[in-house]
Parts: structure tokens; C-alpha cells; sequence
């Protein structure tokens, strides 16, 4: 079995039988032939079935001497993985090299996040003297109290607004759909923004349901709103690398720190993962830990 043929009847497999999207099939692929190009340089003429555990540990060696994160390398080898198991499926090889080894472990860096107080400050730092300026607190408002990625954020159409139910309808990664509750004081700046700027602009063809508009009447991109959110920030004087995302953090954060469920939550946010929800728990906990740190009268000391 050479290497061509065996990735050529996994690509098939992925797209046919797996109906997966030719992005994944391509990152997939990718992953194999990273492999087997380490092989052909130090262990040439290795084939599929003849691929062990010293091979794949000296991959993995390979890869984090390139200084490659763990996360990626993570990633490589379980495409590799998926790639033996479907040789194992197809009898093609009577063992499962990969299981042989141990994914590197990762450290999860936690998020940045935001006081209430520090969001607060930041959507208070905006004009609202000029016309952006009712749009600007709208989409700062919806954006902390929906917790919403950027793409999302800018996405958002007035069909997707059920706002006398207290929902919008959002579409995430993978252009999942979910409806997320929406608070009074986005509602309001949301509904100020439509019907006293909004209705002054003329949306260019193709962005005729989109909320957020710009001068021109199409869709904002996302580099705008990082860049307003920097200069605003800078405004209200919070000293902290911050960007829309931090938004999205700060407000599962609170939730969590306030005793929110965590698959709420998890549901809110749009995590296909309760494990990417969870990581919240973690800033709550360090929260926790430096209130007793700084309050507890035996917490941490000694003697």
C-alpha cells in the first residue's frame, strides 16, 4: 500500500461516507501528508502499514521543535488518527499505530474579561451626538448583553429581531442557528437606532435586512468594530488589551459569576462543547480564590 493510494481512499471515505465540507476534507488530507512527508525525509520508503509508534513520536518531536502550538499539534494528530482508523475499518492494516501515543497536553490560556463597571464605561465613552453614535451604543449593547461573536454581531438582520419576545436569531459557526435572549437596554437603543438613523439611510441592494448599517448602506466589517472598540476603551480609559471578543468573554464570565447554569450558558454562547463553556468556570473559580485570598482571615497565611 503506497501512500497516494491510501490518501486518495481516505479523501473518498471523508467526502462520501463522512459528507463532510471540503474545507475539513482538505484539513484532513493536510494533516496525512505532513506525515508522510516527515517519513520520506527521515524514514524513507516507510509505508502506511509499516508506520509505528517511534515514527509518529518522532513526528510529534518534529513538530514542536518547528514551534508549533500544542493545540495544533493536537489537531495534526487526530487527523492522523481518523486517518488510521479508517485504514483498520478498511482491514488495510491489522493495528492502530496512533493510539500508541499521547496527544501533547495544553495549557488553556483564560480570557481576557471586563468588570461591569469597565463595559459600562466603554459603551458610555460613545458620542451620541453623531449619527454612528446611536448605532455604536446599539451594537455595544447587543453585543454584551447576547454575548456574540463579531461575525455575528455584524450578521444580524431585522428579520432575525423578535424583540417583543426578548429573543434574536442568530447564525454562528457552521451557520448554526439559535435564538438568544436579548436585554431591555439593548432592546431600546436597538429600536432608537431603526427608527431614528436607520430609516435616513438608503441600504445598497443585498443589505436591505441588515441591521447595522454603514454610510453607505452596507454591511459593517469587522475590522471597524475592533478598531471602535480599541479607541473607545482608550476613551474610557481602561488599561487592557481588549478587542469584540472580549465582550463575549466578559459576559459569559458575569453570567457564570453571578450562578448561571452552565449549559445555559453553553446554549447562549452557541458552544457545540459544554469543554468550551467550561473554561469560564475557571475565571470563577480564580475569582473566588482571590476574594479569599484578600478577605479570609485564615485563607493562604501562615502561623
Amino acid at each position: 500500500m503506497n501512500w497516494a493510494g491510501a490518501i486518495k481512499e481516505f479523501m473518498g471515505y471523508l467526502k462520501l461516507e463522512k459528507s463532510l465540507s471540503g474545507h475539513s476534507v482538505e484539513a484532513y488530507i493536510r494533516d496525512v501528508q505532513k506525515l508522510y512527508q516527515f517519513l520520506e525525509g527521515n524514514y524513507p520508503g516507510t509505508t502506511p502499514e509499516k508506520v509505528n509508534r517511534e515514527h509518529l513520536e518522532g513526528f510529534l518531536i518534529f513538530l514542536h521543535e518547528i514551534g508549533m502550538h500544542a493545540a495544533s499539534q493536537a489537531r495534526i494528530i487526530s487527523g492522523i488518527r481518523a486517518f488510521y482508523r479508517f485504514l483498520l475499518m478498511e482491514d488495510l492494516i491489522d493495528h492502530d499505530p496512533s493510539q500508541l501515543i499521547d496527544l501533547p497536553k495544553q495549557h488553556r490560556k483564560l480570557p481576557d474579561t471586563l468588570s461591569y463597571e469597565e463595559v459600562m464605561s466603554i459603551i458610555q465613552a460613545i458620542d451620541l451626538s453623531k449619527p454612528e453614535g446611536q448605532r455604536n451604543k446599539a451594537m455595544l449593547e447587543t453585543l454584551y448583553s447576547c454575548g456574540l461573536r463579531v461575525s455575528e454581531l455584524i450578521g444580524l438582520h431585522i428579520s432575525d429581531m423578535y424583540l417583543a419576545d426578548g429573543f434574536i436569531r442568530v447564525f454562528g459557526k457552521g451557520n448554526k442557528e439559535r435564538l438568544v435572549p436579548i436585554g431591555d437596554s439593548a432592546i431600546n437603543f436597538i429600536t432608537i437606532y431603526r427608527n431614528t438613523v436607520r430609516v435616513h439611510i438608503t441600504p445598497q441592494k443585498g443589505f436591505e435586512d441588515t441591521l447595522f448599517l454603514n454610510n453607505r448602506g452596507r454591511m459593517l466589517s469587522r475590522v471597524y468594530i475592533f478598531m471602535l472598540i480599541k479607541q473607545l476603551a482608550l476613551l474610557a480609559g481602561v488599561q487592557k488589551n481588549i478587542s469584540p471578543h472580549t465582550f463575549r468573554h466578559s459576559f459569559a464570565t458575569h453570567l457564570i459569576e453571578g450562578g448561571a447554569d452552565l449549559r445555559a450558558v453553553q446554549e447562549m454562547l452557541g458552544h457545540a462543547s459544554i469543554t468550551t463553556t467550561e473554561i469560564y468556570t475557571h475565571i470563577d473559580r480564580e475569582f473566588l480564590r482571590a476574594t479569599l485570598n484578600e478577605f479570609h482571615p485564615r485563607f493562604n497565611k501562615r502561623g
